[in-house]
């Protein structure tokens, strides 16, 4: 599994206590040091790519992203160029996928 998280957020220290506690094992990636514009395509997939945005960044709300979404090549530049509008934590285990915290979510993903 990987766990896409910025270590300063508190909601991403939380998910990951909770996956430790759980005993997963788990690839941690820290989002600070940001994705590439392939990784986030890849990352992305077929997925919606607007709830990758994290719709609590400033940015979001300065660009007025809601009302105005951005192109999908737009979201993953900007995403790429800052990484806090990505949505996160992320947990991935193969096609599996959860976004933002929740526990019944990622067990789901764990396949527990």
């Amino acid at each position: 599994m990987k766990f896409y998280q910025k270590p300063t957020c508190s909601t991403c220290r939380k998910a990951k206590k909770w996956l430790t506690e759980e005993g997963a094992q788990f690839e941690g990636i820290d989002l600070n040091q940001g994705l590439s514009e392939a990784a986030l395509d890849a990352l992305i997939g077929k997925r919606d790519y607007l709830k990758f945005l994290n719709f609590r960044n400033e940015m979001y709300r300065q660009r007025k992203l809601k009302a105005n979404p951005p192109t999908r090549a737009e979201a993953i530049a900007l995403m790429s160029q800052h990484p806090n509008l990505i949505r996160r934590p992320i947990l991935v285990k193969g096609a599996k996928m959860a976004l933002g915290f929740d526990a019944a979510e990622f067990s789901a993903v764990m396949g527990k």
